[in-house]
Formats: C-alpha cells, sequence, structure tokens
C-alpha cells in the first residue's frame, strides 16, 4: 500500500510540473553494483549493494525516485536483506538559493530490525554551491514517520513520530576525473527525546568513461531506538547517464 502511495505522488507531481512550466525537461539515470567477497579456511562472507536512481527535472522543478539493496552473509548466516525506495523533489531549486523540498520514503533492514518503515514529509533548502562540477546543500524539515520495529530482536514496536530531518547533500568533480559525493541525515524525534535516526552515504569514483566509473562507497546507518547499527564499505561499477 504504502508503494503504491509513492508511485501515485510521482505520477501527480510530474503531471503537476508538466503542467505549470515550460523550460526543457532533462532526464538522469545511474545504477551501481559494488560488492564485496571474502573466503577463508575458517569461513567465507559476502555483500551485494544495488543502488539505482531516476530524476526529471526542469528548470523550476526536479523529481527523483532510487531504490536500493543490501544483501550479506557470514558463514551462511544471513546479516544483510536491506531495502530502501524513496521519492524526492525540489521546487525553484534551479532558480533561488533558497528553494522548497518533500520526500516520501519506504524501508524494510533486516539489519537494524525495521519491519517496515514510511517516512513522508518537507521543508526548506539552501544552495551554497549550484554549478555543474560544485554542488553543496543544507536542508531541513520535518517528516511524519510510521515504524514497525524490533527491539532486543523479539519485542515488537510499533510507532509514530514527527521527526525533524537535516540533511547536507554535495557533489564535487576534479579534473573531469574524480568525483566526490554524499549525503548525510540526522533525523531527531520531537515527541521522544532520545530517539534519534543516522543516515550517511559517500562516494569516490573515479571515471572511465562520461557514462562509466569505479566506485567506492561507505554507508552508515543508526537507528537509536533499536540500538541497531551498521557499517558498510564496497566498491564496484556505476552507469551513470544525462539526457
Amino acid at each position: 500500500m504504502k508503494c503504491i502511495f509513492i508511485l501515485l505522488l510521482v505520477i501527480v507531481c510530474y503531471n503537476s510540473a508538466q503542467g505549470q512550466f515550460s523550460d526543457s525537461v532533462h532526464y538522469y539515470g545511474k545504477f551501481s553494483s559494488t560488492g564485496s567477497i571474502n573466503r577463508t579456511q575458517d569461513g567465507r562472507s559476502y555483500l551485494l549493494n544495488n543502488n539505482f536512481k531516476v530524476g526529471v527535472s526542469k528548470k523550476k522543478i526536479a523529481l527523483n525516485a532510487t531504490g536500493g539493496w543490501i544483501y550479506g552473509e557470514q558463514d551462511s548466516v544471513k546479516t544483510n536483506n536491506d531495502l530502501t525506495t524513496s521519492m524526492d523533489f525540489s521546487l525553484f531549486r534551479g532558480v533561488r538559493k533558497i528553494y522548497y523540498w518533500g520526500l516520501a520514503n519506504y524501508d524494510k533492514s533486516y539489519s537494524l530490525k525495521i519491519n517496515d518503515r514510511f517516512q513522508g514529509g518537507g521543508g526548506i533548502a539552501y544552495n551554497f554551491l549550484d554549478r555543474k562540477k560544485a554542488y553543496l546543500s543544507l536542508s531541513d524539515g520535518l517528516l511524519f514517520e510510521n515504524s514497525d520495529l524490533f527491539l532486543e530482536d523479539t519485542i515488537p514496536d510499533v510507532y509514530q513520530t514527527i521527526r525533524n530531518s537535516l540533511r547536507l547533500s554535495y557533489r564535487f568533480v576534479i579534473n573531469d576525473i574524480v568525483v566526490i559525493d554524499g549525503t548525510h541525515f540526522l533525523q531527531n524525534s520531537i515527541i521522544h527525546g532520545g530517539d534519534y535516526n543516522i543516515r550517511s552515504t559517500s562516494n569516490l569514483s573515479i571515471l572511465l568513461r562520461k557514462w562509466l566509473s569505479i566506485t567506492a562507497t561507505m554507508t552508515y546507518n543508526k537507528l537509536n531506538r533499536t540500538g541497531r547499527e551498521n557499517l558498510l564499505f564496497n566498491y564496484g561499477l556505476t552507469v551513470e547517464k544525462y539526457f
């Protein structure tokens, strides 16, 4: 049901953008597949991390959809089976330093003990830099969250809260070869003290072609309510295309 809601929201926002603005449309697609395998006489482990992003942008509005799936095992014991999908839009980002944003996100995570979690909301953002090779943005806003979690692995915890969502996002291109980008979130509940989430993703890419790069990714997640966290570092290939 939540996935259907996100899909409908994407369609509504896109159609609205088409009707209100007449500037040219640009499209963006990105897919990365990274992972690691370790096998010794004492055991073996592997991790697979797949992510995609698609976007549609005009001068005054941009719409993005992203998704990711992480799966891992160690000595035949599952360590990760984490799925996330999200949709976000930005209004007036291309024409103003201060712009508006909205977000809908749904995820499940074996490693963080999340059975189901939905977040939706919006806020404002400020562009410190917004050029082709240098982008830096800080945003803040409110999110409604509905969560179904496990406490101490077996105790169910179903609750709702409102979170303040602070985000730092950046992308820098050096000599048309090296790309450094990342997105970092701090989400504090304004209802339950001591309840906060941290999500951080950092990427370092070396361009082989304009559309192909070798990428190293570091991802950190912490869910304070369940006392769970994970830190992932892996590398692989990224396909990226603007058209």
